[in-house]
């Protein structure tokens, strides 16, 4: 029979000045060293480094505990992971697992990453109080003075590293080290796992992404809370990428990127593995801050397929549902079905389709592997009370965005409809109220069905 283990039994001191690394990683070593078991962290406030989870191994976190992973750079030993997409050099992530069976992190207590020891902060993205606050504590800018790094390392790591890709010699991991602190890893990453459950805990402050299942099967994110800065720079939620069979429900984000995002692959080296991310479900989510409530791409180049979103609220996103790519991903997301969503406050759309993703000049180019594809849609029963604009579609040219139905939606922006480079869309019982005309707007749009569509405007 699967045992518990308290970490408190193997050394913590669970004062948040001692580092308690080495006594959770006994206790879970322990829990794994037999058939697997509960370790648990009691109320308190654990310091610690990475934590590296085991197969069949619960790590349960009770409600008045705190995990606050160590400011301190070295504790993050250097590793070859994925971040957007692209194989690289990163600190170790710090929850992380590789290749593991029957996984959870349960629990009421909260995980820090401590994050702002590692994240840039843009000056446009604060207060003059709160910036001047900011400087007052340490740390650098760029030149510029519009971007503020918690340390030179930080600020210069860019730039160290194009000087490194240049040199055309092969890179080792220790050719890394003098920017560790640029290479800011996700708070949790797990990569090919299966059966893995996050049930109730809240992590927060993430230095790079929040929450990363990266190549895993059967995931499931129950009743947790995920909490960025609105600010932090790459603060995404949470991020599937390239996973199958997965369960996202009655959880709630705020945080500094997207909310609940769907990936799988950049580009080639993406479209060369070819693990879509496929099976998913959404339900019972709320979101505030965050650039999208959910999310899909721009990393999507294995594919993206069998979504099924329903049952969430978004106040205070950027965008509400978001749907992502751009010239060179490939890729094919299809089969998606989202109802029953609500949302307020939305900066900019509420719905959003754009294959321009962080293009500054177009260049168009021939159909081909490289040629992104957003197909089969259906968008159901969507209440706006306010948003930027209310649909704005931006298919490309050579692929258009195809096969999107919206269904009894109510939308009310400053803005309204935008179509551009789509086939075979169809708005039934659409209700579009915008300060601005024209309520609809089309270019290059190949059968387009309206019923019982209607508009008007407040302005």
């Amino acid at each position: 029979m699967a045992g518990v283990f308290n970490v408190m039994d193997y050394g913590a001191a669970a004062d948040g000045a001692t580092k308690d690394t080495a006594a959770i990683a006994k206790a879970i070593e322990a829990a794994a060293a037999g058939r697997g078991g509960k370790v648990v962290i009691p109320p308190g406030t654990y310091l610690t480094g990475p934590i590296t989870l085991r197969s069949r191994v619960e790590l349960h976190i009770e409600a008045g505990a705190t995990v606050v992973f160590s400011r301190e750079y070295g504790d993050y030993p250097l590793v070859q992971t994925s971040f957007e997409g692209l194989q690289g050099i990163r600190s170790t992530a710090p929850i992380n697992g590789c290749d593991l069976r029957d996984v959870a992190i349960t629990g009421k207590g909260t995980f820090d990453g401590q994050g702002q020891a590692w994240r840039p902060v843009k000056r446009s993205k604060m207060t003059p109080q709160q910036w001047t606050e900011l400087l007052a504590n340490g740390g650098v800018t760029d030149p510029s003075g519009q971007v503020w790094w918690p340390t030179e390392q930080a600020r210069d790591g860019r730039a160290y590293l194009e000087k490194l890709q240049t040199t055309g010699q092969p890179l080792r991991v220790e050719d890394f080290e003098p920017i560790r602190a640029h290479l800011r890893p996700c708070l949790l990453e797990l990569t090919e796992c299966r059966d893995v459950l996050l049930e109730g805990p809240t992590f927060q402050n993430s230095p790079g992404w929040n929450l990363h299942p990266l190549l895993c099967d059967r995931v499931t994110v129950r009743n947790v809370n995920v909490l960025n800065p609105w600010w932090s720079q790459n603060g995404d939620g949470l991020d599937l990428d390239s996973c199958r069979d997965c369960l996202v429900t009655d959880s709630h984000f705020d945080v500094g990127d997207d909310a609940i995002c769907i990936k799988s692959g950049r580009d080639e080296v993406g479209r060369r593995l070819a693990r879509p991310s496929e099976n998913i479900t959404v339900r019972n989510c709320t979101v505030a801050h965050g650039h999208g409530g959910v999310v899909i791409g721009s990393e999507m180049s294995g594919g993206v397929r069998n979504v099924d979103v329903a049952n969430c609220a978004f106040d205070g996103t950027d965008v509400g549902l978001r749907f992502k790519t751009t010239r060179g991903r490939g890729g094919v997301v299809e089969n998606v079905r989202i109802s029953n969503i609500t949302m307020a406050n939305i900066r900019n759309e509420a719905i959003l389709f754009d294959m321009y993703y962080a293009v500054k000049q177009d260049c168009p180019e021939p159909l081909s592997e490289r040629t992104p594809h957003f197909r089969n849609f259906h968008i159901a029963n969507i209440i706006c009370r306010s948003a930027g604009r209310a649909i704005a579609l931006r298919g490309l040219p050579e692929r258009p965005i195809e096969a999107v139905t919206i269904e009894n939606a109510i939308l009310v922006a400053e803005a309204g409809v935008s179509l551009s480079h789509a086939k075979d869309i169809t708005f039934v019982g659409v209700q579009v109220e915008c300060a601005q005309l024209p309520v609809l707007q089309c270019r290059h749009v190949e059968n387009l069905a309206l019923r019982r569509f209607s508009g008007k405007t407040t302005g």
